[in-house]
């Protein structure tokens, strides 16, 4: 059998944030955009070409130690897809304290379990129960306490609560933030929707086409947008409001492809900010400084920041 590449793809491409003890990143930006990817390199499981991915500031190797499995845990989309459904949940929730801690004495296990099930919200009974008799909501409560098992520091949340309605995704989010007071864990938030995220996090990442195009904290990020792909996003958000009579900004055309994207900014083609000149069609973005915490990264930032310094 033949095989010729056809090209490659720059999934993710100079991202670099850092995750402080109790702090909340969160990552948004459009499907596909490099957000999972960001997650599962972290986690070692896709390979990086090059850069460091680093825990307390050392390098984090190529093959995960069982230490590391222990304080960097992820809760998955879909609750369903991460639970076997042939196992009691007392088992799904210990099997990290099997694997990774080598803890097999069965009353010590049963006493770790109830005490995670009591942390997020779920009653002792459900311990010896199977996985389709939970609702959505408790399912993912389920995975949350399967990620606590082992004492981690930092937990990726990649859009935890996606599948979940309105009502049940604030009760995950408030025994998220709720377990973060109480016990320090960093969360990366992958998601999606911007109520989600500014409900939860402390600095918000926007990734567009596999590189940051603005990270910034949130309260800067909701009011004080200046990347036009920021100012879009925060846009598109559904409104009831029939007193607002803004012109929206709207972007047009398609996000390019990843395999072949365009020269200079990979935005320029779908970029409709007044500040858009023949420049950003062959420089790439610096990243520019707006305030303390915020960055962008914009040939010509829109908005009149005459007096912004390249950091």
């Amino acid at each position: 059998m033949l095989k010729r590449q056809i090209g490659a793809v720059k999934a993710v491409d100079g991202v670099s944030f850092d995750i402080k003890t109790g702090e909340t990143i969160g990552l948004v930006g459009e499907s596909g955009c490099g957000k999972t990817t960001v997650a599962k390199a972290i986690l070692g499981l896709v390979g990086k070409t090059e850069g460091d991915i680093l825990y307390n500031n050392e390098p984090i190797p190529e093959e995960y130690s069982k230490y590391l499995r222990q304080k960097i845990q992820i809760v998955f989309q879909d609750p369903d897809a991460s639970l076997n459904p042939r196992m009691k949940i007392v088992d799904i929730i210990a099997e990290p304290l099997r694997n990774l801690m080598g803890i097999t004495k069965k009353e010590e296990i049963r006493r770790r379990v109830l005490e995670l099930l009591d942390q997020v919200s779920l009653n002792p009974e459900h311990m010896d129960r199977f996985p389709h008799e939970f609702s959505g909501g408790q399912k993912q409560r389920i995975i949350i306490a399967r990620a606590l098992v082992c004492n981690p520091e930092l937990i990726i949340l990649d859009e935890p609560t996606s599948a979940l309605d309105v009502s049940v995704q604030a009760q995950i989010l408030n025994l998220l933030k709720g377990l973060q007071k109480t016990y320090g864990y960093g969360f990366l938030f992958i998601t999606h929707n911007l109520s989600v995220v500014n409900h939860i996090a402390d600095r918000i990442a926007v990734m567009y086409l596999g590189k940051f195009v603005e990270i910034g904290k949130n309260e800067q990020i909701f009011f004080n947008p200046t990347h036009p792909y920021t100012i879009a996003l925060l846009e598109s958000r559904s409104e009831i409001d029939p007193e607002k009579k803004e012109i929206r900004f709207v972007l047009s055309g398609e996000v390019p492809s990843p395999i072949a994207p365009p020269p200079g900014c990979t935005f320029n083609p779908r970029c409709v900010s007044d500040a858009r000149t023949k420049e950003c069609e062959y420089e790439f973005p610096h990243k520019i400084k707006i305030e303390d915490d915020h960055y962008i990264w914009c040939v010509n930032p829109p908005g009149g920041f005459t007096s912004i310094q390249n950091d």
